[in-house]
């Protein structure tokens, strides 16, 4: 399984990094497009910008899409699954279940 990751917070991208040696890591949202495709796993942290706006074209890239904010931002949550996210999970159970989404 090939996994990209837009997770600019550096704690965040530790944390993905540890469950998934062999991500590659982005930069930015139109990055994820750049690498995106069947049998791909994108792994989007929902709260950056221009992140949500990429989910519908990553997804119909082919890609398996995996999106985590703010379980306050109950909106933002809401646009992530209207938009083809597999997985939207609140931060903190995004990375209580990484090893399972990921592994």
């Amino acid at each position: 399984m090939t996994v990209i990751a837009f997770v600019p917070d550096l704690m965040d991208r530790s944390k993905v990094q540890a469950a998934v040696p062999s991500l590659t890591l982005v930069r930015t949202p139109a990055d994820l497009l750049a690498a995106a495709g069947p049998g791909v796993t994108a792994v989007v942290d929902l709260s950056r910008p221009g992140a949500v706006e990429v989910l519908g074209p990553l997804v119909a890239a082919g890609a398996r899409v995996i999106g985590f904010g703010s379980h306050v931002d109950k909106e933002l949550l809401a646009r992530a699954r209207l938009a083809g996210c597999e997985e939207v999970l609140a931060r903190s159970a995004f990375f209580s279940r990484l090893a399972e989404l990921l592994g």
